[in-house]
């Protein structure tokens, strides 16, 4: 991943920053039942790296933030991504994990759909809802900042355990032996917790 940010471990697929992205300017699209203000999509293409740190796969997304406003003051941010991912050759995302059933290596080009989130607290900052998007806001590190200000710290960018996330993996066919990979874990920085499960993996 491109790291803007001083997190250990790998945070492959919840952390990923986009090799570019293009963002329409706006502002929160409204209140869903007590979910929070919604902000977005932004049309975000990312590098995604597995379980060994490598490259494996370039991401095309749609990506959305949601709000929520915490009685002690603080925001509970949790991003949204949605897309399809284009392997490269070489390591499969899963081709280091420790437990269970996993391959090596994945040919290029194979083609799939992944789906996840990532979930944190913004402290400090302050929150402005009507802030206009630069081009690049669909950078996680650029939409806090724009949104709440160059002061304002995310939990999943520090040593925190308030952070959360989930992805989730699928490629069809293809004559792959491994065709789903989840990415799954909680904290961030020295707390992180990441579990790896299955893989997208030629035979």
């Amino acid at each position: 991943m491109h790291k803007r940010w001083i997190i250990p471990g790998l945070l492959a697929a919840a952390l990923a920053l986009a090799a570019t992205s293009a963002a329409t300017p706006g502002h929160g699209q409204g209140k869903g039942k007590g979910h929070g203000k919604k902000f977005g999509p932004y049309a975000v293409v990312t590098d995604d790296h597995g379980s060994c740190g490598n490259k494996w796969a370039t991401d095309t997304e749609k990506r959305s933030f949601r709000v929520r406003h915490n009685q002690d003051g603080s925001y509970t941010v949790t991003r949204y991504d949605r897309g399809t991912f284009l392997t490269d050759a070489g390591q499969s995302p899963g081709a280091c994990e420790t437990k269970g059933k996993h391959g090596a290596t994945v040919p290029a080009d194979v083609h799939g759909k992944f789906h996840g989130y990532l979930r944190g607290r913004v402290t400090g900052g302050t929150f402005d809802p009507k802030a206009t998007c630069p081009a690049d806001c669909g950078f996680t590190d650029v939409w806090i900042a724009t949104f709440f200000g160059p002061s304002a710290t995310f939990s999943c960018f520090v040593d925190s355990h308030a952070c959360q996330f989930s992805f989730a993996y699928h490629a069809r066919h293809q004559g792959l032996k491994f065709h789903n990979w989840y990415d799954k874990g909680k904290g961030a920085g020295t707390f992180l917790k990441e579990r790896f499960h299955g893989d997208i993996a030629s035979p």
